[in-house]
């Protein structure tokens, strides 16, 4: 696929976000589900789409961290300080929400939020100009997807757009992590090492 028509394929997925239609894309392990997260029918298609549970909050994928952090109501330096260390990357902090957002985005300790290093889905989030749901693409229960032919003979007659890159790597998902003004608690162990959180986590001394 050449420059051009990745363009023009994005602005489509773009499009669809902004119709409450749901988009396929690429992420650095598996292929995800793309919703406009303030849209109650788009989340509801999500839903209806996977069979997932509406008690299962749906973590987001941002631009940058910038875009991350306007969704919280505070964010802790923790929080900054991780970020700093492992974004873009599999790790998902979840942090106290401002007022307003969806609530199947919200879990007990708030919004959770991750800046990919795969470069379709930044490109998506920030051509759509805020987060975008980070549901991994599979019917709730199966594994993850990370095959094309796989994504359209499942999905491809059930969302608008399918921004494909090829066969992903797989792994581990993305290690989530709830942060506070006090501390971090890990609700989900994943491709960042919990040794490696808690060196980036320890303040630093002044030199």
């Amino acid at each position: 696929m050449t420059r051009a028509e990745r363009d023009v394929l994005l602005a489509a997925a773009v499009a669809a976000l902004r119709a409450g239609e749901l988009v396929i894309y690429p992420t650095e392990t598996f292929y995800g589900i793309a919703a406009d997260p303030a849209s109650s029918r788009a989340m509801a298609r999500i839903f209806a789409l996977k069979g997932r549970a509406p008690d299962q909050p749906i973590a987001l994928i941002a631009a940058d961290p910038a875009s991350a952090f306007a969704l919280a109501d505070e964010v802790p330096p923790l929080a900054r300080r991780l970020a700093t260390a492992f974004w873009p990357g599999p790790l998902t902090l979840v942090l106290p929400a401002r007022r307003g957002l969806h609530e199947a985005v919200l879990g007990p300790d708030g919004v959770g939020v991750r800046v990919s290093p795969h470069p379709i889905a930044r490109a998506l989030a920030a051509a759509f100009g805020r987060p975008i749901t980070a549901t991994s693409a599979n019917l709730s229960g199966q594994p993850p997807i990370t095959r094309p032919a796989e994504l359209r003979a499942v999905f491809g007659d059930k969302v608008k757009v399918i921004l494909e890159d090829g066969v992903l790597a797989g792994g581990a998902p993305s290690t989530v992590v709830a942060v506070t003004r006090t501390g971090y608690r890990t609700i989900r162990r994943g491709a960042v090492a919990e040794r490696a959180i808690a060196a980036a986590a320890a303040p630093k001394e002044p030199v």
